[in-house]
């Protein structure tokens, strides 16, 4: 009798750990999902982030990228690319809304600001901070 409880509550304890797991990665399969629905201008947000990089791809410098590189740097691997593929849509919006000539390390910061959530906003006062860069300019965004 003592196995067969035993046995039980593996069973019971495996059934919770399974639809933990498999609710958790539900969630972030529906969250891709709603992504990639269709906006009232019939492109989704996905596809915006896309068209941004696309048409601000010769803008970019290879100092803006490195900046960007480091400023992504404290995201976990696994989710990095796409944070980086985020931000980097935000500055080329930026950019192309500007009419600038290059990306800035002005626009790296705003967009990152702008792409991130608050609670990200300390590790990347700590990674400008490392890198010397005055945040002055940034707090009214950073409210």
């Amino acid at each position: 009798m003592l196995l067969g409880g035993m046995f039980l509550w593996f069973i019971l304890l495996w059934i919770l750990l399974m639809a933990g797991l498999l609710g958790i990665g539900g969630f972030f399969m529906f969250r891709k999902f709603l992504k990639r629905l269709p906006k009232e201008d019939g492109k989704s947000e996905l596809d915006w982030q896309e068209h941004y990089i696309e048409k601000s791809s010769h803008l970019w410098q290879e100092r803006e990228k490195t900046l960007l590189d480091f400023l992504v740097e404290p995201v976990p691997e696994l989710f990095r690319d796409i944070a980086r593929a985020k931000i980097a849509g935000k500055i080329g919006e930026l950019a192309l809304e500007e009419k600038a000539s290059r990306v800035t390390e002005d626009h790296v910061i705003r967009g990152y600001i702008l792409a991130t959530p608050k609670r990200d906003h300390k590790f990347l006062r700590k990674r400008l901070k490392e890198k010397q860069i005055d945040e002055t300019p940034y707090h009214a965004l950073f409210q």
